[in-house]
């Protein structure tokens, strides 16, 4: 199972905006730069990070974004659920099977994913910065004001 792109940008600026400690407000571009993304795909994953209250976006010349959510509030396990497009690993309607009515896959599949996510949820977005992921954060910020 792997993530999808979407999801590790959304945990990337998440990540990025815990460390958020000076006056002006992250940009998308300076996102897209530290981190060498797509401007677009930034701008739709911070767009559904705002609808889900995460992220605060403020536009016009000093506008920005800021985390819209105290980082110990936000679930590994939630974020990902939230983020990810696929609620289950197998879709047995896309295509007919044999098995079809008499196959136990995608309910243990759906189970591990159920107990996937509720491990995950452990852990929250503050846990995630600690150093020394915070060290480096804290010097993204830094090269980035001083740059």
């Amino acid at each position: 199972m792997h993530i999808t792109q979407f999801t590790d940008i959304g945990l990337r600026v998440l990540m990025y905006l815990t460390q958020h400690q000076r006056e002006s407000l992250i940009t998308i571009a300076e996102l897209a730069e530290q981190f060498q993304l797509s401007h677009n795909h930034l701008i739709k994953v911070v767009n559904q990070m705002v609808k889900l209250g995460w992220v605060e976006a403020t536009r016009g010349r000093n506008g920005g974004l800021k985390l819209g959510i105290a980082p110990h509030q936000l679930h590994l396990g939630m974020i990902i659920r939230s983020l990810e497009n696929e609620k289950q690993l197998i879709d047995c309607d896309k295509a007919a099977c044999a098995l079809d009515g008499n196959c136990r896959l995608k309910g243990i599949l759906a189970q591990g994913l159920t107990q996937f996510h509720q491990w995950l949820d452990q852990y929250t977005l503050a846990d995630m910065v600690r150093d020394p992921t915070q060290t480096v954060l804290v010097q993204m910020h830094q090269r980035w004001v001083t740059g």
